[in-house]
């Protein structure tokens, strides 16, 4: 059921609310969480906004590996491949050299949103209502998606430098939406209620990315790259689909109507930073999950080359691939969550993390006549089960991050959250990039970047454990 407005709650123009009303919903009105309409809505609008940040981004990828990007310049020019940039490439790979694409420049652009913007979104998310923000964000990202069909229709005269600044776009709405999407559910759900919640809200996130990703390189293959902006307008239906849902969402007043921008709200504000200091678990839980994303971002970016330039299997295949992960992630989450019913369960992330560096390991193995033991098919069920373990060891640290600070101070952590995560997958593009090089200076396969990756999860496996704690309602 969705909760009826009442005269002090914000309105979807973001009437500010008195300064007595509670930054949260009484549990006394609160539905169970499964018959909660307002909880589904704010579900399908993150799944459709997951679906086409990842359609979008797996799409930029794969254009920035030499051989997508060589075929598309030779589709817009009509000249078969032959000559110029494009023939270029082509030749280099057909030689047996090896570049390392743009794709370390693509994360780079797109985390770099995140870290400009995440602070003031997180200020936003509390002066304002969550709720009038997720909605602002969502019509943003139907202007973003409309900038991107017109961008790759017209590719052969902004070319991929003009992509990277829709990219860039595209990832300064995610910032706007990120706080308020995450901040909102501790504000209107139980905090019992908290690791179920998560497990669902991630289960339909990865959920979306497997759409998101496998359907990228598929219409990719399909249309061709001179028809890649049709592609695009799936995007911009999708942005109009999520809109829609957001209108669903709780009606929640702000936590800090009055709250003044001030130069350190740009980027990480000093009262989070006193909080962090003072706090072990949450400053162990950033940490964490900053490594966490940085290597996300070298591990989606290494299958994206390994699956074009070792295994030579294609856009749709690659994109398959890229997609298993995913796959793996929503039971990893659910069963996260269940372990982790009413209680932070530090046994789960260790599980998790434990899964994850054997997967990777698993994953980075030499044999075969590509060099890579697995191949395609090998590849995918350890890519799946890598997805189960990521969503085990995710779950209870965000919950963490959500419960430990003050009420007033939530939206501000999760920009905080966010602002570690995205500055994780910074390193990680410049990382995956440093990485590639060595491996290709050295004429080493590629697939050993899973073993780096590996290398650095195991001591999050050894280490970290978080401290168990019980969920209060209250």
């Amino acid at each position: 059921m969705q909760h009826e407005a009442n005269p002090h709650e914000p309105s979807i123009v973001g009437d500010k609310p008195t300064s007595a009303e509670p930054p949260t919903i009484s549990h006394a009105d609160q539905p169970q969480l499964l018959s909660d309409r307002s909880f589904w809505g704010m579900a399908a609008t993150q799944f459709l906004g997951a679906f086409n940040d990842n359609l979008f981004k797996q799409l930029i990828l794969l254009l920035a590996i030499p051989v997508a990007a060589a075929s598309l310049v030779a589709a817009v020019n009509g000249a078969g491949g032959a000559g110029g940039a494009g023939a270029a490439v082509a030749e280099g790979v057909a030689g047996g050299a090896v570049p390392k694409g743009k794709q370390d420049i693509a994360t780079v652009v797109f985390a770099a949103a995140f870290l400009l913007f995440s602070g003031v979104a997180g200020w936003l998310a509390d002066r304002t209502s969550k709720r009038t923000l997720i909605i602002a964000s969502k019509v943003a990202e139907i202007m973003v998606m409309l900038a991107g069909m017109i961008g790759f229709y017209h590719y052969n005269l902004i070319g991929f430098e003009g992509m990277l600044v829709v990219l860039f776009f595209m990832g300064l709405q995610s910032a706007f939406f990120g706080p308020p999407k995450y901040g909102i559910l501790p504000e209107a759900i139980r905090a019992s209620d908290l690791p179920r919640a998560n497990g669902i809200f991630l289960m339909f996130t990865f959920i979306a990315i497997i759409f998101g990703v496998a359907l990228a390189g598929f219409l990719k293959q399909e249309l061709g790259h001179d028809r890649i902006w049709m592609v695009s307008g799936v995007c911009v239906f999708i942005a109009v689909l999520g809109t829609l849902t957001s209108l669903m969402v709780w009606r929640v007043p702000a936590a800090q109507p009055g709250a003044k921008l001030r130069s350190q709200d740009l980027f990480i504000p000093g009262e989070m930073f006193r909080l962090i200091r003072s706090n072990r678990q949450i400053l162990l839980a950033l940490l964490v999950s900053s490594v966490f994303w940085m290597l996300g971002a070298v591990v989606q970016a290494g299958v994206n080359l390994v699956g074009l330039m070792q295994l030579g299997v294609g856009d749709a295949l690659t994109s398959l691939l890229a997609a298993m992960m995913a796959v793996g992630i929503p039971a990893g989450c659910v069963l996260g969550g269940i372990l982790s019913k009413g209680r932070i369960n530090p046994r789960v992330v260790t599980a998790g993390a434990f899964g994850m560096f054997v997967c990777l390991v698993l994953l980075s193995l030499p044999g075969g006549p590509t060099g890579h033991l697995l191949g395609f098919y090998g590849s995918i069920p350890v890519l799946i089960a890598l997805g189960f373990f990521t969503g085990m060891f995710v779950v209870p640290i965000q919950v963490l991050l959500q419960v430990l600070p003050p009420p007033d101070d939530k939206g501000r952590m999760i920009a905080t959250m966010n602002q570690c995560n995205f500055a994780g997958i910074l390193i990680g593009g410049i990382l995956f990039g440093v990485v590639t090089a060595v491996l290709a200076a050295n004429g080493w396969r590629q697939n050993l970047v899973f073993g780096v990756t590996a290398a650095i999860m195991l001591p999050i496996a050894l280490f970290y454990r978080p401290e168990e704690r019980a969920l209060s309602d209250e």
